[in-house]
């Protein structure tokens, strides 16, 4: 593989002329009908319904008709416009015990560190009409991308459990005869039914779906003013604020940077000379707007809990129903209209959960061969019914689990994106130094061996940094308070990762030139 000088009029030139139009390995959407065996089977039966046939494949340039750059923000401005964005923002108080203008800033400026590699990975779709992790063969290699896969498909499905326990506690609090197990199975068919037809109706109900979420985020706005019942919580100071700050601004990345590992799948069909100065700009502003419009307002919300008096009913709709119980409390004066503004709160965790039942189907045919010969729709809808397993057992230990998980997802994905940042920008410095059309030829991709080095040793960095009720690192004890100290892991993991692939990277090169 070549990795030639970054040349900025050479790419523009490239892309003027056409070279990304190139569609070595893409593979026409009728090729997916060829046949007699029951993949071919599936897939004629898929198309009668218009159902997407195409998984990993690469797209060729004449089907890249996606131009809106509507669909590309509107599709994360819904996603993020949801409850499980306003769960976050209880954190800071329920879990950290921060005030609330060190909590918004905490918000403000780790969101948008999380975002950037979001935005940046989405610029790579339209160019080469790849999904992230297949994409990530680049930088990881045919074999490496396979963990990477794993981990991707275990954010997947935790996300996916996560969100439906949200809307599934604001079900609970609509209506208390509804148990948690219905409120998830209504959340996850939902799901199930846009997800399944594949990337054009998940675009057109994301395109759409934000609004009556935002108008009823308003109205719990003006409720929540009108009560009065806002507390402007002292900021701490001293090492157990320093801890405190570092943890919830770990969580924060995490939910923010998300969805990185799938940035790249919901802008394939966008055309190759598509700008991606747009692009990147179109999903920095469906992110960053919901997201700290509804981490924010959950902040200062959660403030209500800390009201004096036993008959706090903010405090007791938190402890009987989490924040769907908050969120009544909120709304109890407008009577059955506030309980209809929960339900639609409810269903708005399909906005959230449609990427994440998408893209677990796209990550699982990167695994091997085999499982790219299962049509994408079966695969969604496996990880539909195991979603659903996971979810009902976690729903009555909500908040345990969203910190857990979020964690999780920040460390992993820092690693991540040190090992292909590093690639990107100290290697291949320019999208010249891709060849697409080798994305499924594993004698051509990188070996992988650095990938997986700097990601052993991203792990080694998580690890010391990184603080949980169960594990406090060294470096984590010394970041504030004992005993838990302050969590930056996902900084260490990140910066152990970036380093290691650049020196490893190097050797590999010499010794195997690709």
């Amino acid at each position: 593989m070549s990795y030639e000088p970054y040349n900025q009029d050479l790419e523009k030139d490239a892309v003027r002329a056409g070279s990304y139009a190139d569609d070595g390995g893409a593979v026409r959407g009728e090729a997916f009908e060829y046949g007699t065996g029951s993949y071919a089977k599936l897939q004629r039966l898929a198309g009668k319904f218009h159902v997407e046939q195409r998984g990993i494949e690469r797209v060729p340039e004449e089907e890249r008709t996606d131009t809106s750059l509507l669909n590309v923000g509107t599709m994360w401005l819904s996603a993020n416009m949801v409850v499980s964005s306003f769960a976050i923002g209880l954190l800071a108080q329920s879990l950290f015990f921060l005030g609330f203008v060190d909590a918004i800033l905490v918000c403000l400026f780790f969101n948008l560190i999380g975002i950037l590699p979001v935005c940046y990975f989405s610029t790579f779709g339209p160019r080469f009409g790849l999904r992230q992790m297949v994409l990530s063969r680049f930088w990881f290699g045919w074999h490496g991308v396979k963990i990477i896969a794993i981990f991707n498909i275990l954010a997947c499905i935790g996300w996916s459990s996560v969100n439906s326990i949200v809307g599934a506690e604001l079900i609970h609090a609509v209506n208390h005869d509804v148990p948690g197990y219905a409120g998830i199975i209504i959340i996850a068919v939902c799901t199930l039914c846009i997800t399944i037809f594949g990337y054009k109706i998940v675009h057109a109900y994301e395109f759409w779906s934000w609004i009556p979420t935002f108008i009823v985020f308003l109205i719990i706005l003006g409720e929540f003013a009108h009560s009065g019942a806002f507390v402007n919580l002292p900021m701490g100071v001293g090492t157990s604020e320093l801890g405190s700050v570092l943890s919830f601004g770990s969580v924060v990345y995490g939910f923010a940077t998300g969805w990185t590992s799938y940035a790249a799948d919901y802008t394939v069909y966008q055309p190759s000379n598509q700008s991606r100065t747009k692009v990147f700009f179109a999903v920095w502003i469906g992110l960053i707007i919901p997201l700290l419009f509804t981490e924010f307002l959950g902040i200062a919300i959660m403030t209500a809990t800390t009201l004096n008096g036993g008959d706090n009913k903010y405090m007791l709709g938190y402890k009987d129903s989490g924040s769907g119980g908050l969120l009544a409390a909120v709304l109890e004066p407008l009577g059955g209209f506030g309980k209809f503004c929960l339900v639609i709160l409810a269903l708005s965790i399909v906005a959230n959960n449609c990427p994440n039942i998408y893209s677990v189907a796209l990550t699982m045919q990167v695994l091997g061969r085999w499982t790219q010969r299962v049509p994408r729709f079966v695969w969604t809808a496996v990880g539909t019914a195991v979603y659903i397993a996971i979810a009902i057992p976690g729903y009555s230990h909500f908040e345990t689990v969203l910190e857990n998980f979020m964690n999780f997802i920040g460390y992993w994905l820092a690693i991540y994106e040190g090992v292909s940042l590093s690639d990107h920008f100290l290697y291949k410095r320019s999208m010249l130094s891709y060849q697409p059309a080798l994305y499924d030829q594993p004698s051509k991709l990188p070996p992988g061996i650095a990938a997986v080095f700097a990601f052993c040793c991203g792990v080694a960095g998580m690890v010391t940094g990184m603080s949980q009720v169960w594990f406090v690192g060294p470096i984590a004890l010394h970041a504030g308070e004992a005993p838990y100290g302050g969590d930056v892991g996902f900084e260490l993991g990140f910066a152990f990762a970036f380093t290691a692939y650049a020196i490893a990277r190097h050797f590999e090169l010499k010794y195997f030139g690709r």
